[in-house]
């Protein structure tokens, strides 16, 4: 027999569903006990969910996810869990003397060991801002939390503590640690799986134990959280990772640091990027759905590669039966665009049914001697109308299919083609869109499944029909040079000057830089959508609307 059975316990919790949890994490210490476990380790903020923002600030709420702790530890005195040792994610009030601003919480790990709480480690502030930066935002904790089970010493740390070489983590090897617990929440991005494992294993080299990663996996508002929990042993080597975008339960055999064997079957690579991405947008779309209490969504099908995708996402996500896709056409609209429409419809199975806008957009011209723009703008509001209209009778949320290159550059109309409560493709720019169409067909294809995106939804160019023959390359560069531009701009911060200095033309960077900088008011009134990349707008790029500067 191995010394210590040890399960990884992802779990997906909701933010403020305290006893929810709470019971979510007895279900998973079940489950861990009927198989053998010693000890079960849970993610960070497992109890409340994450990340709790101003709820850090109420003591009711604080006082509430204690009182779960020392229920869960009062449980654990029961007969079947006899020598079972838990450690869970939690906040917890803060001394006086801890408290900064308006945070009274601090972030624990509670240590529970036949119903008795050992220990806890804490961290004295919560990473509450807008979402944290582990590489640069990084708070100290308490003294390492280090104990002894069967014959093992065991550390625990959370999260952040890991993406800097000071602070807990440097005193492992002092305390003689054999395995570092380390909670986590810790959002989804694309390519950060391979960042984490790294990072894992240079701190196992580093410090000369095993580690056991546990995430959290779930949509939280804009935010997805992955899982992909992993067990690194004190030699480097991958031992067990958990699903990606699913709930889990994983369960290794420990000997010794480096003597670590996973139980049952297990996978250790990883999905391709596309896969990933996709499965992230789902997952915060199907969460925010639920955990909001939304049964169904509804969204204007434009025949275009951006209703496509957000339609068959919702599909994935909730189930072709709830979703509810409006074909809304102009005088401009081509019969092209509405049978892409409704074949998207019929080839995924969604609901369908079309709106023409003439009879509504007429009065609003003719009293208002609407022309240019203004008309366009008009066309595009009727729509958001028509969509919000068939929400509030039928129950459904308005999902908005704009995408990140779109919301970059403010192309788009402002209570028209923006309206909704969630925005799929917020952040996913214009030339991943099409990317992931082309990756869902060659899924479904590979499933034995028809592709359920139209070929000519992806192939054709792109165009708000909203006058004749027009496409967004009349006001809009070519996407794949938009989206380099925005890339260096927004996700690598770079000025004007070096921009230019990759080889674009100057005077379409000064364009296109200014058409982001004008958009700000646009993408604040914006709906929240799930965050992909490492700058997201609205969660990690914000600047002022009223902003002269042009450096």
């Amino acid at each position: 027999m191995p010394k210590v059975r040890l399960a990884l316990a992802q779990t997906n919790p909701t933010v403020g569903a305290i006893q929810a949890n709470l019971e979510q994490a007895l279900d998973q210490i079940s489950k861990a006990k009927d198989q053998g476990a010693d000890l079960v380790v849970f993610g960070e903020m497992a109890i409340t969910g994450y990340p709790i923002e101003d709820l850090a600030s109420r003591e009711s709420f604080i006082l509430e996810a204690e009182l779960a702790v020392r229920s869960l530890a009062t449980e654990l005195t029961k007969p079947q869990y006899q020598g079972l040792a838990v450690v869970i994610g939690h906040p917890a009030m803060a001394s006086p003397q801890e408290q900064t601003g308006w945070a009274i919480a601090k972030n624990c790990a509670s240590v529970i060991i036949d119903g008795q709480i050992i220990g806890r480690y804490a961290k004295h502030h919560l990473p509450n801002y807008s979402v944290f930066d582990e590489y640069r935002n990084f708070v100290p904790g308490n003294e390492l939390l280090t104990f002894e089970y069967k014959g093992l010493r065991f550390s625990t740390v959370i999260c952040e503590d890991i993406w800097q070489q000071g602070g807990p983590v440097a005193k492992l090897a002092d305390n003689n640690t054999d395995i570092a617990l380390v909670l986590n929440g810790s959002p989804f991005e694309i390519d950060k799986d391979d960042k984490r494992l790294a990072l894992v294993k240079e701190l196992v080299k580093r410090q000369s134990c095993a580690a056991a990663y546990v995430n959290l996996v779930g949509g939280q508002d804009d935010l997805v959280f992955d899982g992909d929990s992993i067990v690194v042993d004190s030699k480097g080597r991958l031992v067990a990772r958990a699903k990606q975008f699913k709930q889990d339960l994983v369960l290794i055999d420990i000997e010794a640091k480096d003597e670590i064997e996973v139980v049952g079957e297990h996978h250790l690579t990883k999905p391709n990027d596309n896969w990933q991405a996709w499965n992230a947008l789902v997952l915060g779309l199907r969460d925010y759905l639920q955990k909001n209490g939304f049964k169904s969504v509804v969204l204007g099908l434009s025949g275009g590669i951006d209703s496509a995708v957000c339609a068959t996402i919702a599909a994935d996500a909730i189930g072709a039966e709830n979703v509810f896709g409006v074909s809304m056409p102009s005088r401009y609209s081509s019969d092209g665009s509405k049978d892409d429409a409704q074949n998207l419809a019929e080839r995924r199975g969604i609901n369908y049914r079309v709106q023409p806008i003439e009879d509504l957009v007429k009065p609003f011209e003719t009293s208002l001697d609407l022309t240019g723009l203004s008309a366009e703008n008009l066309q595009a509001r009727v729509r958001g109308l028509i969509l919000m209209s068939l929400s509030n009778k039928e129950g459904h949320l308005t999902i908005t299919t704009g995408n990140k290159s779109e919301l970059a550059v403010g192309y788009s109309t402002i209570y028209g083609d923006t309206v909704g409560g969630y925005a799929p493709l917020k952040d996913v720019e214009k030339t991943l869109v099409w990317e992931l169409a082309r990756w869902r067909n060659q899924y479904a294809i590979s499933r034995g499944e028809v592709e359920p995106i139209p070929v000519a939804s992806i192939e054709k160019a792109p165009s708000a029909e909203l006058r004749p023959d027009q496409v967004d390359q009349d006001s809009l560069p070519p996407y794949d040079v938009l989206d380099a531009i925005l890339e260096a701009y927004i996700n690598q911060r770079k000025s004007r000057a070096e921009i230019v200095s990759f080889g674009f033309n100057q005077e379409l960077v000064e364009k296109v830089l200014t058409l982001v900088d004008r958009a700000e008011w646009k993408r604040r009134q914006g709906a929240i959508g799930p965050k992909i990349t490492g700058m997201a707008f609205g969660r990690d790029r914000r600047l002022p609307i009223t902003n002269k500067y042009k450096g």
